[in-house]
This record gives structure tokens, sequence and C-alpha cells, in this order.
């Protein structure tokens, strides 16, 4: 391993510990100028006639130097960006929920889903037939071959597909989730009127699951007749290189799905990764399929993303917890607004099949364990920053993450530290820094490349040694290399110059992602202890006013979040109406939860805004970035989703 890589996988604990050093190294020498110039005043107060020699004014002022300066500015740096992403925040926020009141009304969006409803009297041949045929033919392979219950493109049933009708691959990765979890977000896609017409199910389920392969075939048993297709993948546990998680789990999925479908229909084939306990409104599906139509120009070059709203169990959890979910989800929707060229998505996105084909497909290491950020930045790179970035204004409900259960103070700590493990696992995507670095220096080394080549994505499964095709080799005689057996398969597409301001946006959102919470802390600490050390040293600097600007800058930002949570219960308000509504109209309400808010009942969240950001914040990226020091390696747990109590009811009284 190069320095250079090592170096970038740690850039966010390197950037801590030189933060660190400038504080304490200004701190010090400013506190001991501040002592000697005590010492001199006493001095001068009892000498007040005699002039001292030239040698014992010198010292006085000088403290830190100019590494005085560069920490001060700094510091006024750090407290300018932490005043402008709650303001980008705040009109991100307004301009979506004046999205969501645009879509809820347009017609258009409305003629759209009743031209896709459901027909009944078809049925689908992949699906429980399709696991049962593969299981009996297929004997066992090694890791890089298909496994039991993983897709046969012979069992591909392309019967109730219509001319140019998109097709949504949706992915559900899940490991040790609860079946009920699962149960709820299958009848949510099932009640859309385009489900039997568009959506392709894949159950990503993990060989390391006991009864994994059952819990799937029970599902896909229940499930058969209301999509397109339903089927599941079993990822291996033993391949090389991959740690757990949902990265890997999904990169499994998308490599065995690209089996079934043809070059002649990839174009209009969609990936969607979800949550096992994700809810997606029959509107994310129809604006996404509209979106693909329309702008056939950019299509295969588009990722879209879309905001997520914590509708389910706010009203269950602490407030603490609630608000830490409530301001991750203000971070996300902050690059969605209208116009924003830098969209990371969260959680839930969706990528053309021929996208994942250009990029590889989704990384399985342990950088990739944030794969929504992963996978935006792999297709960000491989498009030299000229990826097209469009908003489904469909919020996604999520469930806020609950501990083990518990009483009283004991319930209160469960939920505490569940939330903290998951800003953990979120922090610990500071490693995508350090790949965004990696990929920024390989494209300013291929900056002159005019095209690029790639394969279908379950070549790379199939035969890993042909997967890549070099720009030499395809130089060399284009039309025969094109046309031979061996490379008849490989697309070459042009390749636009680097879009520069692109990309230094991209690094200021990365910044703000995993640098700024720490860097925050640690300079409004450092310059707390400055002015206590300086004080009454008569600002020989000339720095102060810059102080003074920091503390005005601080508080407006408190001041921002205050009108982001506030502009958020708007927000959540349209978002839980509009799926409770659906929910009703699909007949799936009863049992289900919804959390509704007034701030009346809320006032207490607005008090807790300033302990989540260090508690959820800065102490879970430091211990993150302190970690990569030692291991890029975490131990992904799952969290316990909420659902519906009626299924559980049900279940209760069926179990003996």
């Amino acid at each position: 391993m190069s320095l250079f890589v090592w170096s970038s996988r740690r850039v966010g604990g390197l950037a801590m510990l030189m933060t660190l050093a400038l504080s304490y190294w200004v701190i010090t020498k400013e506190a001991a100028a501040s002592r000697y110039d005590y010492k001199y005043m006493q001095h001068v107060h009892q000498e007040s006639l005699t002039r001292p020699p030239a040698h014992m004014l010198i010292p006085s002022t000088e403290g830190a130097g100019y590494w005085t300066v560069i920490f001060t500015y700094y510091a006024l740096l750090i407290h300018f960006l932490v005043f402008a992403f709650p303001m980008r925040s705040c009109w991100a926020m307004f301009d979506i929920t004046r999205g969501l009141k645009k879509a809820a009304r347009s017609k258009s969006l409305k003629d759209f889903k009743l031209s896709h409803r459901r027909r009944g009297s078809s049925t689908s041949l992949s699906s429980s037939e399709t696991l049962t045929s593969s299981k009996e033919d297929s004997l066992p392979s090694s890791a890089t071959s298909s496994e039991a219950g993983d897709i046969e493109t012979d069992f591909y049933n392309d019967g109730d597909s219509e001319p140019n009708n998109v097709i949504h691959a949706i992915v559900i990765p899940n490991y040790k989730e609860e079946v009920d979890s699962l149960r709820e977000t299958l009848d949510v896609l099932a009640s859309h009127p385009q489900a039997r017409n568009s959506y392709d199910i894949y159950l990503a389920m993990e060989q390391r699951e006991h009864n994994g392969e059952l819990k799937a075939m029970n599902l896909i048993q229940e499930f058969v007749k209301k999509f397109r297709s339903i089927d599941f993948t079993l990822h291996p546990s033993d391949i090389p290189g991959e740690s757990p998680g949902k990265g890997s789990n999904l990169a499994w999925a998308a490599r065995k799905l690209s089996e079934r479908y043809p070059s002649q229909i990839r174009k209009d084939v969609i990936v969607t990764g979800i949550d096992a306990d994700s809810h997606l409104s029959p509107n994310y599906f129809a604006l996404l399929s509209n979106m693909h139509t329309t702008h056939q120009e950019t299509a295969p070059t588009t990722l879209y993303s879309a905001p997520i709203v914590f509708d389910r169990n706010a009203h269950a959890v602490p407030a603490i917890v609630r608000v830490a979910d409530i301001l991750w989800a203000c971070g996300g929707l902050s690059g969605l607004y209208n116009g924003s060229t830098i969209a990371p998505p969260t959680s839930v996105y969706s990528v053309p099949l021929v996208l994942a084909d250009r990029v590889g497909g989704w990384d399985c290491d342990s950088e990739a364990i944030g794969e929504d950020l992963h996978m935006y930045l792999k297709c960000f790179f491989a498009l030299n920053g000229n990826l097209t970035v469009r908003t489904i204004m469909s919020p996604v409900s999520q469930s806020n993450v609950k501990g083990d259960g518990g009483v009283g103070y004991h319930g209160l700590y469960n939920d505490m530290r569940a939330r903290y493990k998951q800003a953990l696992r979120h922090m610990w995507g500071a490693l995508d820094s350090g790949f965004a670095i990696r990929k920024f220096v390989e494209l300013w080394q291929e900056r002159k490349h005019t095209a690029r080549a790639f394969r279908p994505l379950h070549i790379a499964l199939n035969n890993p040694t042909d997967s890549y095709i070099t720009q030499t080799q395809l130089d060399m005689n284009p039309e025969q290399t094109l046309e031979s057996a061996i490379f008849s398969d490989v697309t070459s597409d042009t390749l636009k110059e680097p879009d520069w301001k692109r990309i230094v946006f991209l690094f200021h959102r990365l910044f703000e992602a995993h640098f700024l919470p720490l860097q925050m802390t640690i300079l409004v600490i450092a310059s707390t202890l400055y002015m206590w050390v300086t004080d009454g040293n008569g600002d020989p600097h000339g720095l102060g006013w810059i102080f003074t600007l920091c503390n005005v800058l601080r508080t407006a930002g408190f001041m921002e979040v205050v009108l982001l949570m506030f502009l958020y219960e708007r927000f959540h308000k349209i978002c839980a109406a509009t799926r409770e509504r659906e929910m009703h109209e699909a007949g799936l309400a009863k049992g289900m939860c919804f959390s509704h808010r007034e701030i009346k009942k809320n006032y207490v969240d607005y008090m807790m805004a300033p302990l989540v950001a260090p508690l959820y914040g800065a102490i879970p990226t430091a211990q993150a970035q302190i970690m990569h020091f030692f291991t890029l390696d975490l131990v992904y747990t799952v969290s316990k989703k909420v659902t519906r109590q009626r299924a559980k009811s049900i279940i209760a009284t069926v179990m003996p």
C-alpha cells in the first residue's frame, strides 16, 4: 500500500490531528506571551519611570506569530461554513416542500399512474417456480458462479412488458430483518398501480443468515402474483475482500439481476435500492419513469435521489433520537433543491442499469459501507463530474432507530445507544472522502481521454479477466474489435471534459459531511481557550474582531437550525398526511404506524438541537476517524424496525 493510499483513507483523522496540533501550539504560545506581558506590566507598575530594555518588548507581542493568524482565519472559515450549511438546508426544505405540493396537484402524474393499472389476469413465471427449477438443476459451485436462489435467465418472462416500458428492478438488501418488516414493505410496493406491470422485485438475502433462503421463498410464494416478477439472490459469505453490509449485498444482487436483461432493453431498466423498512409512494416510480422517458438524452447518465422522512414511529422514540434523525434527514435533502448540481442520495436512490454497467456496479470493500454516497462518487468521477442528478419529489418513509426496549431510563439509554451505533456507521463513511481524493487523482491522470469502454455488469462476475477493456485495445482497431466475438458486448461511449466547478462543489459537500462537525467542535473549544488565555493582553495581533464575528456566526447558525426545524414541521405534515391517505386507499392503514407532529407537543425538540450536534455528530466522527488508524472494518449491525401491530397480533395467535 502506498503512502498516498494510506493517507487518503485516514484523511479525516489526519485533519483532526493537524487541527488539534495547531490549536495546542497557538494556545500555549499565546498563553506564554500573555504571562510574560503580565509580569512585564507588574515591572512597569513598579518602575514606571524606567524604560525596560528593548529585548524585553519583542516577545510580549510575538506569541505564536503567523500560526495565530492561520488559526484565527481558519476558525472564521469553519464558522462561516457552519453558518452557510443550515441556510442552504432551509432553502432546500422550503423548495422541496413547495415541490411536493406541486407534484401532488400534477394532473399529468395522475394520468401517468392511471395508465399503468395492474393487470391481475396474468401471472409471473419467475419467483417460486424459478427458484425451484434453479435449485434442482444447478450444482454447488464457487463464489463467483450462480448459487441456489440466484436468478437464472432461462426462466425470465417478459410477457407483461410493453414497448418502451420502463422496468423497475427494486432490490431490497436485508440481513436478519424481521419477516413482518419485509412483508409490510412488499405490501406497500404491491399496492402501486404499476407494480404488476413494471416492478421486478429482488430480495437480496445473505447466505450467512440462518434460514434466509426459506424466508425469501415464503415471501415469494405470498407475493408471486402481485409483481411483474419477484425473486431472490443469495449473497455468499466467503468472497475474499468483501465486507458484510448493504453495499456487498446490493452489489451481488445487481450483478445477478443484470443477467436477466438483454442489451435491447437495458437502457430502460432502472435499479432502485431500498432499505428493508422503506415505504415508497407510487408517485416515486411514476415520477421516475416520467423523468427517464422525458429526458432521453441524459437518461443513461442520471442518478435519481429522493428526500427521506421519519414519519413512522417518531412519537415512540426519545426527543434527542427524534431530533438526530430529523437533522440527518435535513442534511440529506440539503443538496436536493431545484438547480443543485451536487445531490448525493440518502438510503434510497435509483440508477439506470446502463450507468451501473458503466461504473462497474457497486463496490464491496470496507470503504463502501455507505454505499449510497459511494455509488454516487463512482458515477460522478466515471463521468468526469458530468453526472446528471434529478430529485424525485416523493419522500421515502423511514422509521426511527429503536433499541432493545425497556422502560424509563433503561429504555432511553437503549434507544440513544442504538442511535449512536447508527451515527457511528454514518460517520464511518468519512472513508469516502479518501475515495473521492483517489478518484480525483485518477481523473486528473486520464483527463485527456475522450471515450470509455464498458461491458454488462454481470460479465465482471462470470468472466472477471475479460470484464475490463482498455481504451488502448479499442483504439488499435475499433471496428474489428467491437465486431469480434470476444468484444461483441462492449460499449464505447464518449466522455465529456471534466467539470472542474462541480468537482470543487463536491469536495465542499464532502467537507461538510465528514469534517465540519468535528472541526467545528475543536475550534469552538480552542477559540474559547484562546480568548481566555489572551484576555487582558490588549489584542496584540488585531484579531479580536474575528472572534467577535465567529460568535455572531455561531449564534446565527443556531437560529437557522431552529428555523430549519420549523420548516420541517410543514414538510413532515405533508409527507405523513399523504402517506396515510395512500395507505387508507390501499387498505393497509390498519395497524400501521403514523407519526404526526405539532409544535406545541414537540417544543422539547427545539431544545435538544444543541445536544445532537456533539453527541451524534462530533463524537462519533472523532471515534470513527481515530479507529481508521487501526482498522477500516466496521461490524455491521441491523437496526430494529417498526412493523404493523396487526401483523404481530396475527402471528401471536397462530404461533402455539
